[in-house]
């Protein structure tokens, strides 16, 4: 593949730096104390075509390329993480899998809502007993006549209060397993269904994080995404795409640790001199600068494999898991440079240090993901 990004490709990334750094990053210090929705911010997203990267124009989308998908992501991640979790749930997770399994009708109802910000989306597949487990579904769904009837609960959904639509996964018949699973479109008003904040996180603490409970909440079967077993496949499909865009946003992390910690050790004056002259804290830097551009050049290799329409499991697993470590790694260094003020929310690599921990979380632990790895290269399934 050519690394270099094309004109266009240079363009939106111009853009989406100048709005993360004129938009975001000034309140996210605030945002993230007082736990604060970014509502203005994605109102102001929605008309760049932020909400709507990859998904076609004619379905209301920007109909950019994968990479190009990268790269707006990376720029929202480097200034504020509770963000680009938002945009992720919203673009890759919802929209990316309405439109990989959507009917036309389906497609040509939700998505130009969704591009638009006239509503956000939420991804209902994680539960208290179904994390790494994603087959093990206790949420029900039964047919009666032209109707589908949902019951249970789901946990740690991103915008889960928020949302207007809500992407479920259920169980049909507990007999088959992962077979027996489907996937609806939920709208989020339709009785019976309610959220509950959930408060209290370490990190991305601006984002919407709840859990989802469904009493008997009725939909019609047009609400079906996909058909009657295909749900594990509909939800492996969506892990895809949203592990892809978590990997962009840890980009952003990395680059962000390193932009500050750069900065820092140029300006930081002790024993008569710059830090950046020592020794030691050169040595960090250039460990930053190695992982965020061995970070940034595997997310933009699996964005290379979307781009050609093939499989890119292998290929988001490695990048998700590799640039999720990285970000850990880069945030808690850049605390090490700042010293005492890196503890502090005076920086953000404070706050950059508590948003990147979860990244090794969801999406599929950075566990799950060496088993997904292993399993490519060996052959052989470590899954039951």
């Amino acid at each position: 593949m050519n690394f270099d990004l094309t004109e266009e490709q240079l363009a939106v990334q111009r853009l989406a730096r100048d709005f993360a750094d004129r938009e975001i990053a000034p309140g996210a210090r605030e945002r993230d104390r007082s736990e604060q929705f970014p509502w203005e911010i994605l109102a102001k997203m929605a008309p760049l075509g932020f909400l709507g990267e990859p998904v076609p124009e004619k379905y209301g989308g920007a109909g950019f390329d994968y990479l190009t998908h990268a790269v707006v992501t990376e720029e929202i991640g480097r200034a504020d993480s509770s963000v680009r979790t938002t945009l992720s749930v919203q673009v890759s997770l919802v929209a990316l899998t309405i439109l990989r399994w959507g009917t036309e009708e389906q497609k040509r109802h939700c998505l130009p809502l969704l591009c638009s910000g006239q509503w956000l989306g939420c991804f209902g597949l994680t539960e208290a007993n179904a994390g790494s487990d994603a087959a093990n579904q206790s949420t029900t769904a039964r047919r009666e006549g032209r109707s589908w009837v949902i019951n249970g609960s789901k946990m740690w959904i991103s915008n889960g209060s928020v949302a207007k639509l809500a992407l479920i996964i259920a169980q049909t018949d507990k007999t088959k397993g992962h077979t027996g699973l489907a996937a609806f479109l939920v709208e989020t008003g339709t009785p019976g269904f309610k959220s509950r904040v959930m408060k209290g996180k370490m990190g991305l603490r601006s984002s919407d994080t709840a859990e989802l409970i469904l009493e008997d909440v009725r939909v019609p079967a047009e609400a079906l995404l996909g058909q009657v077993g295909d749900g594990f496949k509909v939800a492996m499909t969506a892990l895809d795409n949203g592990r892809y865009s978590v990997a962009a946003g840890c980009v952003g992390i990395c680059q962000g640790s390193l932009d500050a910690s750069t900065k820092y050790a140029q300006e930081r004056i002790a024993f008569g001199r710059p830090i950046g002259q020592f020794q030691l804290v050169q040595e960090l830097i250039a460990e930053m600068v190695v992982k965020t551009e061995s970070a940034r050049l595997l997310t933009y290799r699996a964005g290379h494999v979307k781009n050609q329409g093939l499989r890119s499991t292998r290929e988001t697993s490695i990048a998700k898991y590799y640039a999720s470590e990285a970000a850990c790694w880069c945030a808690d260094q850049a605390i090490q440079v700042h010293g005492g003020y890196g503890y502090s929310d005076e920086f953000p690599v404070e706050r950059y240090y508590r948003d990147a921990r979860v990244a090794t979380l969801y999406e599929g632990t950075s566990q799950i993901q060496k088993l997904i790895i292993g399993e490519f290269q060996l052959g052989l399934r470590a899954f039951t």
